[in-house]
């Protein structure tokens, strides 16, 4: 029997961790019709059922989440392995995988892509923005950025820059046709943007003063997944605004957009890198943290 090879064996953890052969093929960068014969063709000579399949789902067998469970370090320790091939470049080299979520991708990422790519020549970049919640691991990337409190505590985190402050905005359209609130509970009274996280919940508008802290369930008729979207609606009058200021700073300093409520502090965030203790971190993120470092005052 011809043992299994190397791409093999990722091909089947791909499938299992994934939970799907559509997904894991995007993952590999090939078809999904050569993924399943491969799988077939792995099962075949080793002769056990290694993935039950359904119409719907893509499950480990017995055996499957035996060589899973054996196969995820040795695949580990075999990257990790050829990362410390680069040390003996004079440069960091390769692809350099990350998750963010739109705040963190268009306010702290997006003004440094182009010096960090110029500073890094032989270094790829591939983000994915995104709101939810990724597994890194399972993902295959190579680290995260999310706020503190979405962080595991198995990872390593590290501080990226400033907090994000949050800040009440409306068109001056919207306020010549509605009265200015004068403290959070006028908010009630008003048509609000409000923001759903991937997971179902309503983004909490919070506020504090004098170390008093007040939580107001606003109402609108409006809601949205996408900070760019909800900039643009409340650029049109549609309602008042809770967003991050940096969304919203450029159209306050044109005039599109007036702060509200400026008397109460507003919640704040602080983003964190964040990526799996491995005994040999890649070179290529090694780089991105030092520049982050040497940017962000990152810790």
């Amino acid at each position: 029997m011809r043992r299994p090879e190397l791409w093999e064996m990722n091909a089947f953890v791909a499938v299992s961790e994934r939970r799907s052969f559509a997904k894991a093929a995007v993952q590999l960068g090939i078809s999904r019709s050569r993924l399943s014969e491969t799988i077939r063709g792995l099962e075949d000579r080793l002769g056990v059922r290694l993935l039950n399949r359904t119409t719907r789902s893509v499950a480990p067998t017995a055996a499957g989440e035996r060589l899973l469970t054996r196969l995820r370090p040795l695949l580990d320790d075999f990257d990790a392995v050829l990362d410390s091939i680069s040390a003996f470049r004079d440069k960091p080299a390769g692809l350099l995988r990350l998750t963010v979520p739109p705040p963190a991708a268009n306010l702290i990422l997006a003004p440094l892509l182009s010096r960090f790519l110029a500073q890094y020549p032989a270094i790829d970049l591939e983000i994915s923005v995104d709101s939810a919640l990724t597994d890194i691991v399972v993902g295959r990337f190579d680290a995260g950025m999310r706020p503190g409190e979405r962080v595991e505590r198995d990872m390593i985190a590290v501080r990226v820059g400033e907090e994000v402050r949050g800040v009440i905005v409306a068109a001056p359209e919207y306020l010549a046709r509605h009265p200015r609130p004068m403290t959070p509970r006028d908010l009630k009274t008003h048509s609000c943007i409000r923001f759903r996280f991937p997971s179902g919940v309503i983004a909490p508008w919070q506020f504090e003063k004098k170390g008093k802290q007040v939580e107001v369930a606003v109402e609108g008729r409006l809601t949205v997944n996408d900070p760019e979207l909800a900039i643009r609606a409340a650029l049109d009058g549609v309602g008042v605004l809770y967003t991050g200021l940096g969304y919203a700073a450029p159209e306050i300093k044109a005039g599109r957009l007036v702060p509200l409520l400026e008397d109460w502090r507003t919640g704040s965030a602080a983003f964190f890198l964040y990526y799996p203790s491995r005994r040999q971190v890649p070179l290529p993120l090694q780089a991105f943290i030092a520049f982050l470092r040497e940017n962000l005052g990152a810790r």
